[in-house]
């Protein structure tokens, strides 16, 4: 299958090629020249595959002719070492787990699937490839983990000084070998505009193979869609239409959950549900696309002012906004808000949430009111630990540490301080 640029100036490219460049030389996000929709039979049978089973038909058709079919099952074998559960909270309202993976965070798929793509492509050449990310959170950790000694790939990573919580620091910053954190004076918003500058810098792409690791690459945005088939996988014998409620950021995620839909997975609804960075729910009132500064927040893996995969789902509605709104809502709520929610969802069942998956939850709530025999599932998108000042200090309760935290909390942070483009510039023309 090839993949265009959504800036429709580029040439079109395999799938290889697309993960390599990250974007398009035009500037523009790739996307799948055809979704070609699975068979009614396998959504039918479903509960009798295997998650890589699942996984495997689901991506297939995106990088075949590129990644063999032994090759692919291997990868997947690799990614998907763990599990998926939804979690029920109350008769109409479950969270689907995405935090059991090595750095606690839903990013683990998306990272991994792209780490081992990466290897693969690079096995018979010598030219190594720098990954640029921007992280708001978790993306930084998953990513750092997925590469760490992939042979051949070099990663730095962005990320916005006194923004990110302890832990998802740490999990960036302890690692070393052939991964390199630079804090930034500044927001997301400013780290991610530095990695946009460094791919329109002819200079420095004269000098070094580029790429991104962030949701916009596609080998870290389509696997997400894996999720919500394992997802209906489990609630299909409820017999409700489901609806799923996405606390959304950069929008990677939401959007691989439309085409997850697109492939023919029964589901009624998609729910945006965002903090008070609220670009994507102003427009949905408004038809008006307004991108603003980002906002801090206690989930701060959403504070994205901007988020670059939203033009994805504008395309995947081929920019109809009356068949968008048929398919999504988007609703944003504040900290206080996020807070309450913590509390509510524990108080009915001694579940602890993290603040995004809070967010989720209220987003859902909120649908529901209008929706009220629907199968609601909110996605719980990393493990409360990893921001465990604000759940111990909003639920009273303390946490234990899982061990892959553990791993993290003796190591010595080193990252290297930048406030401008021209730093970021000057450390890779010199690495």
């Amino acid at each position: 299958m090839k993949f265009y640029s959504l800036n429709h100036t580029a040439p079109e490219v395999s799938f290889d090629t697309a993960v390599v460049n990250g974007i398009a030389p035009d500037k523009g996000l790739y996307f799948p020249e055809e979704i070609n929709p699975l068979p009614s039979s396998f959504f039918e049978k479903i509960e009798t595959f295997s998650n890589e089973e699942i996984a495997f038909t689901a991506i297939q058709q995106f990088v075949s002719g590129i990644v063999p079919d032994d090759v692919l099952k291997d990868i997947l074998k690799e990614v998907l070492d763990f599990d998926f559960p939804v979690v029920e909270i109350t008769p109409n309202i479950a969270t689907l787990e995405l935090f059991h993976g090595p750095t606690m965070a839903f990013k683990d798929v998306g990272a991994r699937f792209m780490a081992q793509c990466l290897g693969y492509f690079s096995r018979s050449t010598k030219n190594e490839v720098t990954v640029l990310v921007a992280t708001s959170g978790d993306t930084g950790g998953a990513v750092a983990n997925g590469f760490l000694g992939v042979a051949g790939v070099n990663v730095v990573i962005l990320y916005p000084g006194g923004k990110v919580s302890d832990i998802q620091e740490r999990q960036l910053t302890t690692l070393g070998k052939n991964i390199t954190a630079l804090e930034v004076d500044g927001t997301f918003d400013d780290c991610q505009a530095m990695v946009k500058n460094a791919f329109l810098d002819k200079e420095l792409l004269d000098h070094m193979k580029l790429t991104s690791a962030n949701s916009i690459n596609v080998a870290r945005w389509l696997p997400q869609l894996f999720y919500f088939l394992f997802a209906y996988k489990q609630a299909k014998s409820k017999d409700k239409e489901i609806v799923f409620s996405v606390p959304s950021g950069n929008f990677g995620n939401i959007c691989a959950g439309l085409v997850a839909q697109r492939l023919g997975m029964p589901v009624k609804h998609f729910i945006a549900s965002t903090n008070v960075n609220d670009t994507v729910p102003q427009f949905m009132l408004t038809k008006e696309y307004t991108p603003k500064p980002s906002t801090a927040t206690i989930s701060n893996a959403m504070d994205v002012g901007d988020p670059s995969n939203f033009i994805r789902i504008r395309h995947l509605f081929q920019d109809n906004f009356e068949a968008l709104k048929e398919n999504l809502f988007s609703y944003p709520f504040d900290d206080n808000q996020t807070k309450d929610a913590l509390k509510e969802i524990y108080n009915i069942n001694g579940y602890i949430a993290d603040p995004h998956g809070a967010v989720g939850y209220l987003g859902l709530k909120k649908y529901q009111e209008q929706n009220p025999n629907t199968y609601g599932i909110f996605l719980e998108t990393a493990h409360p630990v990893k921001f465990l000042d604000i759940v111990e200090k909003t639920l009273h309760v303390k946490l234990e540490i899982p061990a892959q935290i553990q791993k993290v909390m003796g190591k010595t942070k080193k990252s290297i301080k930048i406030s401008t483009y021209g730093g970021l510039k000057d450390f890779l023309l010199k690495s």
